[in-house]
Order: structure tokens, then sequence, then C-alpha cells
């Protein structure tokens, strides 16, 4: 048992935990590391790093930029995925005015959202 597959965006303890649980010959893919980009330390790497080793599991970048060239077909795929119900999005909506995108935005970097964040701007008083 363990993880087989890991697509990470966050980093430092979340990656962590992962390598932790990683079965024989998982695969590990970095897009991001946002828990990392404003630490007060600065970027530290996974404190578990040997368990690839052990595991004898791979970890690899992957830029979406590489990928520019298949866009459009990306965006045909998802949405066919998404109208079908095989692909499901998930919201966290903020309601209010404009003075609260800083503290909605700071949600973002600190991982307080599941899913796309929205601002919902209050209507006209």
């Amino acid at each position: 048992d363990g993880v087989d597959v890991y697509f990470d965006n966050v980093g430092g303890g979340t990656l962590d935990e992962v390598l932790r649980r990683l079965a024989r010959g998982a695969r590990v893919v970095i897009c991001g590391a946002i828990s990392q980009y404003n630490a007060e330390q600065g970027p530290r790497g996974p404190a578990n790093y040997m368990q690839l080793l052990v595991e004898r599991a791979s970890m690899t970048g992957f830029l979406v930029f590489d990928y520019a060239a298949r866009y459009p077909e990306a965006v045909a795929e998802l949405a066919s995925w998404l109208r079908s119900g095989q692909l499901r999005s998930r919201e966290d909506v903020v309601r209010g005015g404009l003075e609260r995108f800083p503290e909605v935005f700071l949600m973002l970097f600190r991982g307080e959202n599941t899913g796309k964040l929205i601002l919902q701007l209050d209507g006209p008083r």
C-alpha cells in the first residue's frame, strides 16, 4: 500500500508527508511549491527525499509551458469531461466588496481554499 502517483503543487510539509507514504515504484510530479513561495525561512527541500531511493520512486519537474502547443486540445478535452461529469470543479466563494481582495488573495498563499477561489462582489448599494 502507499501512494502510486502524486502531482504536487504545494511542496513543504505536504510533500514530506506524501514521500513518507510512497509505494514501490511511485511517481511524483512537481508542478509548483506554493507553500514555499513566501516562506519566512526561505524555501526548503523535502526532508523525506530518501524515500525516493528506498521505494525506487521517481520525481520529475513539470511546467505547463512545455505543452503550450496542446492548449486548445486540452481545453476541448477538459470541457468535455466537465460536461459529462467525469471531472468536477470545486469553488470556494468569498462574498464582499473589493476591499476584501487583499485578504482573499492571501488565502491562496496560505492554502486556505480548496478548488477555485472566487471573490464574489456585492451589488451596488
